[in-house]
C-alpha cells in the first residue's frame, strides 16, 4: 500500500491544464490520459490547482478520487473552455470556515466593510463613505466600464460593451470571445484556491445568488491586472484560434504573476476586514472518533 497522499499547498502548484479527447484514468499509480491511439501522458495530478476538461474526456472514479485526495479541481468546460458545466469539490474541510464566511454575508455591517475592502483592493483607494452595497456595486460597475474602453483602445480594439450569448458563442465579436475564455481560466483557478482555503463557492459579497458568486468576487480582483490587457491584445490581431491563443496566455500570466501565492492570502485580507472572528466549536460538539491526519496541504484540502 502506497502511503496516504499530502496535498502541496496551493501557492506551490502551477495553475491549470486543459485535457480534451482522451480517457482519464490511474495507471501504475499515476493520473494518466489515455488517447484514442492508446498512448498514455501522464499529468502531474498533485502540483496542479486544477484540471479543465474539455469535450471528449471521460474521467474515471479512481481518477477523480486521486484528484480529490490530491486536492486537484476537476472542472468540466466548453470547447476552448469557454463555458463551465460542473466541478468537482476537493475543498470545504473546515467548517469553520464556511461558518465564518457565512456570518459575515448574513451580518450588513460586516458584508459591507468586506465590499469596501475589496473596492479598495481593486481599485487602490477606499471608496467613498456612507454608501450601501448597492450604491457601491454600481459605482464599481461604472469604474469597470470605463477599464474596458480604456484597455480596448489601447490594445487598438473596437469595443462595443461586454455583450455575448453563452448559448450562440459564434455570433459574439471577438474581444467579448477572447475575454469570456480568460476569464474561465482565472475563474477555475479561484474556484480551486477558495476551496482549499475551505470556503464556499457560492456565498459571495459583491455577487450573490450564483454557484460561483464568491469566485467572481475574488477573481475581479485580478482580471485587470494582466488578464483582460492581454485577452484585448489578442483579440486585436485576428487569430486563427484566438481561444487557443488566450488559454496559452493565461497559463503563461498565471505563471509569470505566481497569482496562487496572491489568492488565499487575498481571500484573508479582505474578509478579515469583516472584523469578525472566526467561530468556536460550542461546548457541546463532539469530537471526531477518528482524529484528522495532519496534512500539509491548505486548510480546506480534506487530506
Amino acid at each position: 500500500m502506497l502511503p496516504p497522499l499530502k496535498p502541496i499547498a496551493m501557492k506551490e502548484r502551477v495553475s491549470l491544464v486543459f485535457i480534451q479527447k482522451g480517457q482519464i484514468d490511474v495507471k501504475d499509480g499515476a493520473f494518466v490520459v489515455i488517447d484514442e491511439t492508446g498512448i498514455r501522458t501522464h499529468i502531474p495530478v498533485g502540483s496542479i490547482a486544477c484540471i479543465m476538461l474539455e469535450p471528449g474526456t471521460r474521467v474515471s472514479h479512481h481518477a477523480a478520487a486521486l484528484a480529490a485526495r490530491a486536492g486537484t479541481l476537476l472542472v468540466w468546460v466548453g470547447e476552448a473552455g469557454v463555458r463551465l458545466y460542473a466541478a468537482g469539490q476537493p475543498g470545504g474541510a473546515r467548517s469553520d470556515r464556511l461558518l465564518y464566511q457565512a456570518k459575515l454575508a448574513l451580518d450588513d455591517a460586516a458584508r459591507l466593510k468586506v465590499v469596501r475592502k475589496m473596492y479598495e483592493f481593486r481599485f487602490g483607494e477606499k471608496p467613498p463613505e456612507r454608501r450601501s452595497v448597492e450604491q457601491l456595486r454600481g459605482i464599481e460597475g461604472a469604474r469597470v466600464r470605463k477599464l474596458y474602453q480604456l484597455l480596448a483602445k489601447q490594445a487598438g480594439v473596437e469595443w462595443r460593451g461586454r455583450n455575448y450569448d453563452y448559448s450562440e458563442w459564434d455570433n459574439s465579436d471577438m474581444p467579448n470571445r477572447c475575454l469570456s475564455s480568460a476569464t474561465s481560466c482565472l475563474y477555475g483557478i479561484c474556484e480551486a484556491a477558495v476551496l482549499a482555503a475551505g470556503y464556499a463557492p457560492a456565498i459571495g459579497f459583491i455577487h450573490t445568488g450564483k454557484p460561483l458568486s464568491f469566485v467572481y468576487d475574488i477573481a475581479d480582483l485580478f482580471k485587470f491586472d494582466d488578464i483582460v490587457p492581454q485577452a484585448f491584445k489578442i483579440a486585436a490581431k485576428n487569430y486563427p484560434n484566438p481561444e487557443r491563443e488566450v488559454r496559452l496566455m493565461c497559463r503563461d500570466v498565471f505563471r509569470q504573476s505566481k497569482i496562487l501565492k496572491k489568492i488565499i492570502p487575498t481571500i484573508e485580507e479582505v474578509l478579515a476586514a469583516g472584523e469578525l472572528e472566526l467561530p468556536k466549536p460550542t461546548e457541546e460538539s463532539i469530537a471526531p472518533a477518528i482524529p484528522n491526519p495532519e496534512s500539509i496541504g491548505d486548510v480546506g484540502h480534506r487530506s
